[in-house]
């Protein structure tokens, strides 16, 4: 049974993407076609303010490109040194929030330890900085132009201090049509469509509905979050299964639940 996601591959140490391989236990043909494209901003400013940690009370990421996008400042010859040598143990001495495992991942390997992984979302992850942080230094925010507001609010409203640095902006991938409409034709209609954030479903939605015709109506729409759930019931698209946490694992059991009843 053929399957789609709409996210970009991504090779763990198996060379492997994790979620092809955990649909493929389920004996699930998963193809993954990447709907977004990201532009980096304000890099030079957001080096600056890595190489003062003694300001910050800790650093919060809730995406893997805000994480890419301090992978990309320590790129320069300068600053990795000096990140090896004492930015990274200072930056370690200070609480370091993430949403999720990939972005944890992704965190760890620049060398940061970090704590929060396990909330789902930003919301519950606003809930568990707040039960936790005591500096009166702000939190520093690397975040992208369709952030949600929640986090910000949330952490305001109980008195603790961020400064939100924006340093990426989303836009449509430039081979989307085209990869799409090569799918329809090489595999026709998915069993069903996985959809990774807002974004990525605003930007394939109209090409799906016109490559599925009168077919949509037996795609089973997944999402793999609350927030992307939100969006596709607002697209009034029927919502078969949302994924209990944003992991290959998870997806990967909802998916077999709504496509194979009967072998669960």
């Amino acid at each position: 049974m053929k399957v789609l996601l709409l996210k970009d591959p991504k090779e763990d140490d198996c060379g492997q993407d994790p979620y092809v391989r955990e649909l493929g236990l389920y004996g699930l043909e998963a193809t993954l076609i990447p709907v977004l494209s990201f532009e980096f901003l304000s890099l030079p400013s957001l080096s600056e303010k890595l190489s003062h940690p003694e300001g910050y009370g800790g650093l919060i990421f809730t995406s893997p490109r805000a994480v890419e996008a301090v992978e990309r400042c320590l790129q320069k010859d300068t600053k990795a040194e000096v990140w090896k040598k004492s930015l990274k143990e200072k930056w370690n001495a200070k609480s370091v929030y993430v949403v999720g495992n990939a972005t944890a991942s992704l965190v760890n390997r620049i060398g940061l330890h970090t704590e929060g992984e396990t909330c789902g979302n930003a919301e519950k992850l606003a809930e568990y900085i707040c039960s936790r942080e005591s500096s009166t230094l702000p939190l520093l925010f690397p975040c992208g132009t369709l952030r949600r507001e929640i986090l910000p609010t949330v952490l305001t409203d109980k008195g603790i201090l961020l400064e939100s640095i924006t340093v990426y902006q989303t836009i449509p991938h430039p081979g989307i049509q085209g990869n799409l409409s090569s799918y329809y034709t090489q595999q026709g209609v998915p069993a069903s469509i996985t959809f990774f954030s807002p974004s990525g479903l605003t930007h394939s939605l109209k090409h799906i509905q016109e490559l599925s015709g009168d077919s949509i109506g037996q795609i089973k729409f997944v999402a793999i979050g609350p927030t992307t759930a939100h969006a596709l019931a607002a697209q009034g698209l029927p919502v078969s299964c949302t994924a209990e946490s944003p992991t290959p694992r998870a997806l990967a059991a909802g998916i077999r639940t709504v496509l194979q009843p009967h072998a669960c």
